[in-house]
Formats: structure tokens, C-alpha cells, sequence
């Protein structure tokens, strides 16, 4: 058997500093939000030419004002994919294909070409912001319904750490933030719920059990118990993840990368910091039989 209870105290601080952390980050360097969140102009080019590369693309692009420019492979070394935030040029596309004519001659197909205005990813942000808050309220309430008011408190919590600390690594990085990033911190949410809840299911369960076994104790005897169920779980996720990051494409790296980060810290998470607050809350087999009468 494992002894992850010894080290509850120290992970414990882990945790309160890589919060503290993200918050700090989040507060003070912010976010990087994509054309999505930010607005602004999307090129998908396709060159002909294999000496063209993102440096030469970029040094082509940089005296036409258009701001904050990101220029990066996409899929393979002849595709490439501009960002540009909103500008107030009239017929910037034409510009752009003219400018890059005359730099590499007719080497690019312009495979896409995609517009988001500032209200549109106004509201985008908006929405993004309101899906994460309620998908957290209803987990916490159905915790609340499914668990003991102590359960609830710890399963949020683990929550919470999860979604910051992410956030939090994508601040330090400044990694965009799109709405295929919104939907991996949503899926974050539901995966880390479900690894807490099997766990707490079975202490629960094992409270019933064993009167005479502290709650320190029994949180590791159930850890133990489902850490099997824990391991192939994880590691069955994390290996089409990985896949998806290393050969998925460009576009899919960001989304990968987050919800790679939010296994990890979802298990993590479900053992050091759901159940220790069940041990810093002394929960007991009274707690649960005393909720069981109610």
C-alpha cells in the first residue's frame, strides 16, 4: 500500500503556492486571448515554395501596420497560419496578397481567410466565462446532493485548483486562449469531478465499514483501492492526448496541451486536494450516518 496521507501536509503547500501563482499571473500579466476572444483577422496560406519560412513571412508583414501579427506553421512547413488583430485598412487582404507577390512572387494559395469584429468576440468571452461559472455551479450542487456538505467543499475545491492552475500555465506562457481552450477547461471540470467522486464514493463507503479507523487513515486505504481504476483511467487519456498533441496539427495543440494539464492535476487533485480536506474537516463515520437519518 501506498502511503500518499504522509504526504498530505507537503502537497498541501505545493498547491497553495501554485495557486497563489496563478493568481498573481492571471492578475497582473493576464491572458493572451486569440482573434476569438480579442477579434481580428485569420490567413491560412498554403506556399509553393520551400524556402519561404515564418521568418521571412513575418519580415514581409511587419511594415504594413497591422499590429500585433502572430505567424506560425500550421500542419506542415508549407502551411502557415496569420493572425493579425482588427484593422482599419480598406482591402487589407488585397494588400496583404500584393505585398506578399511582391516579395515571393505567386508562391501562396489563400486556403482561408476568417474575420471575428469586437463585439462578436465580446460576447464570445462572455459566453466562455458564463459556461465555466455554471458548469461549476451545478457540479457543486450536484456534489452537495450526491455528498456530505464536507465532500462538496472538497471536491470544489480540487475544482477551482484545477481550472487556476491551468489558466495559470497558460498566463506564464503566454499560450492563447480560444474557444477550443474554453471547451478543454470545461471538459477539465467534468474529468476531475468524476476521478474525486469515485474516490469519494469509496470513502465514504469505507467510513460505513470501519468505525475505528481515522479518517487520515481511511482516505488512504481508499486512494489504494482505486488507484488502479485511477492509473488506467489517466494514463489511457493522456496517451491519445499526447497523440493528438504531437501529430494532431497546429490548431489542435493548444487544446491538447490544456486538457494533458488537467489530467495530471485532476488526479493530483482527487488525492491531495479533495480528500485532504475530508482530514483537515475530521470527518467522521458520524458525519455520514448522522446525513444518512437526515
Amino acid at each position: 500500500m501506498i502511503s500518499f496521507n504522509k504526504y498530505y501536509n507537503f502537497f498541501n503547500i505545493v498547491s497553495i503556492l501554485l495557486i497563489t501563482a496563478s493568481i498573481l499571473l492571471l492578475v497582473f500579466k493576464g491572458l493572451n486571448f486569440g482573434i476569438d476572444f480579442k477579434g481580428g483577422t485569420l490567413i491560412e496560406l498554403r506556399s509553393s515554395d520551400n524556402k519561404i519560412n515564418i521568418s521571412s513571412l513575418r519580415d514581409s508583414l511587419k511594415n504594413m501596420n497591422l499590429g500585433d501579427v502572430s505567424v506560425k506553421n500550421f500542419g506542415n512547413e508549407k502551411d502557415f497560419l496569420i493572425k493579425f488583430e482588427n484593422n482599419t485598412q480598406k482591402n487589407i487582404i488585397e494588400k496583404i496578397k500584393i505585398t506578399l507577390e511582391n516579395s515571393f512572387g505567386k508562391s501562396f494559395n489563400f486556403r482561408r481567410v476568417e474575420n471575428v469584429g469586437p463585439k462578436v468576440s465580446g460576447e464570445l468571452l462572455k459566453s466562455g466565462i458564463i459556461a465555466i461559472s455554471v458548469s461549476l455551479a451545478v457540479m457543486l450542487f450536484y456534489i452537495w446532493i450526491r455528498f456530505e456538505w464536507q465532500f462538496s467543499l472538497g471536491a470544489i475545491l480540487a475544482l477551482f485548483h484545477d481550472v487556476l492552475v491551468t489558466l495559470g500555465i497558460f498566463s506564464l506562457f503566454s499560450l492563447e486562449i480560444n474557444l477550443s481552450i474554453i471547451a478543454a477547461v470545461l471538459t477539465i471540470v467534468g474529468y476531475s469531478m468524476n476521478d474525486t467522486v469515485v474516490i469519494y464514493d469509496r470513502v465514504r463507503e469505507n467510513l460505513r465499514k470501519y468505525a475505528d479507523i481515522k479518517i487520515f487513515e481511511l482516505t488512504n486505504i481508499s486512494i489504494n483501492e482505486t488507484l488502479s481504476r485511477t492509473i488506467i483511467t489517466s494514463v489511457t487519456t493522456l496517451l491519445a492526448l499526447l497523440a493528438i498533441y504531437f501529430f494532431g496539427g497546429e490548431i489542435l495543440k493548444g487544446f491538447s496541451l490544456a486538457m494533458i494539464l488537467g489530467v495530471v492535476f485532476g488526479t493530483y487533485s482527487s488525492i491531495y486536494i479533495a480528500n485532504t480536506v475530508l482530514v483537515r474537516l475530521k470527518v467522521s463515520q458520524k458525519t455520514v450516518l448522522r446525513e444518512d437519518k437526515d
